[in-house]
Order: structure tokens, then sequence, then C-alpha cells
């Protein structure tokens, strides 16, 4: 495997590979989205207890799924940083935290949106809430790190280690719900042996999750490529990107 990873450690080579996937990643994140937000928010059935307002799901979950998966991508990027050294792999963590910082945030949003109809309260110091708070503060501290050195190298390395221990904090945030007394709901689309959402609401949910990953690999691909131009602008093919 890391022998068929090996060429894209070069710079050029993986500005001209992401290139390639971006435009596919993002007609799919388009296409899909539109199709799950569509049928979730207008089509799916209302729910029996929560009426209309559980719709905010359709936007929630997935936000909150896959701002826990860019930080897993990213404490794997830096181990691979650390580690074996590669540029590729630094960058990478600049290019995805700024984009599961936004996940994050959308999901602690959408959380106080349907937390004040359900709970009473916009906010709650929930065990699930905190613990996605901490991973927002991870995300900043990464990008801060990242930017707070003269020498970039020091300063990736700086928020790779960050990355790297603030990972402990992506099993606390799933596991809350069953370690603590909380006011989050458990598990709704993983209980595969016994659903706890009916199928015309599950189906536009897991359309979205698919949504939500394109479009998150489309937005990290892009900013990827970006970083990639911007610490590769003293080299000639750079510069002929530029012009």
């Amino acid at each position: 495997m890391w022998r068929w990873l090996h060429p894209y450690a070069k710079g050029e080579a993986s500005y001209r590979l992401l290139g390639r996937w971006l435009p596919w990643l993002t007609g799919s994140a388009v296409l899909t989205m539109m199709v799950g937000l569509i049928w979730g928010l207008f089509y799916a059935p209302p729910d029996y207890q929560q009426g209309d307002s559980y719709r905010i799901i359709y936007i929630h979950v997935p936000a909150a799924i896959f701002s826990m998966g860019t930080y897993t991508a990213m404490a794997i990027a830096a181990l691979i940083a650390l580690v074996w050294q590669i540029r590729t792999a630094e960058w990478a963590i600049a290019a995805i935290a700024p984009v599961g910082a936004v996940l994050t945030f959308i999901a602690l949003f959408t959380g106080a949106v349907w937390g004040k109809p359900m709970w009473g309260t916009w906010w709650e110091w929930d065990a699930r809430l905190t613990s996605q708070l901490i991973l927002l503060f991870l995300y900043l501290g990464v990008i801060a790190l990242y930017h707070a050195f003269s020498d970039s190298r020091t300063g990736a390395k700086a928020a790779g280690i960050l990355a790297l221990v603030g990972v402990v904090n992506v099993p606390i945030i799933h596991y809350s719900v069953y370690w603590w007394n909380t006011l989050h709901q458990g598990a709704t689309i993983t209980k595969f042996e016994k659903p706890s959402m009916a199928t015309s609401m599950l189906i536009p949910l897991l359309i979205c999750l698919l949504g939500f990953a394109l479009m998150t690999a489309a937005f990290i691909c892009q900013r990827l490529r970006n970083e990639i131009l911007r610490q590769e602008l003293h080299r000639d093919w750079a510069q002929q990107e530029l012009n």
C-alpha cells in the first residue's frame, strides 16, 4: 500500500490527483444533497411525537457524524506526518481542520435549534453537547497552532501533536450517551437490528449522510489543493498553474 501511495507524497502528484477527483466529488455531492434534503425536509412523514421539528435531523446528524470523522482523518494525517515526515500529510491537517470546525459548528447550532422545542432550552451542559463543544475548541486550536509559527513545519508538527492528543475526545463524544446520564438521545441509524426510525424517514437520512460525506471530501480536496499550491509556489509547476 505504501509503495502505491509514495508517489503522492509529492505535492504536484497529489495536486493533480485531487484535481481529477474534485469535479466528480462536487457533482455527486450536489446531486445527493439535493435529493436527500428535499426528500427529508419536504416529503418524509412527520414524527408522531416531534412533528415536523425532527426534520433538522437531516442536517444535524450528518454534520455531527462527519465532524468526528474528519477529526479522525486529521489525526491519521497527523500520525503520518509525524512518523513518516510526509509534507502532504502536514498540509492535509491544515486542509481538514477548517472543514471539520464548520461541521462541528453546524452540529452544535442545529442541535441547539432542535433542543429548544424538545428540551425547553437552547443549551444544556450535557455530556454529548459538552464533548462536542470541546471538539470545536480542538479544531480551532489545531488551526491556530498551524499558523502560529513562522516555520510552517514547526506549526504543522505542533498542530499534529494536538490533533493526536485530541482524538481521544472522539470516542467520548460517541459513547457519552451511554456512559453518563444524558439528555441526548442514543443511537438512531446504527441500530440496524432494531432501527429507531421508519424506513420512509431513514432512507433520506442515509442519502443525506452520503451527500455530506461527498461534500466534506470535496471541500477537503479543494482546500488541500489550495494549500499545496501555496506551499509549492516556489516551484515551476505551481507557477504554471497560476499562469
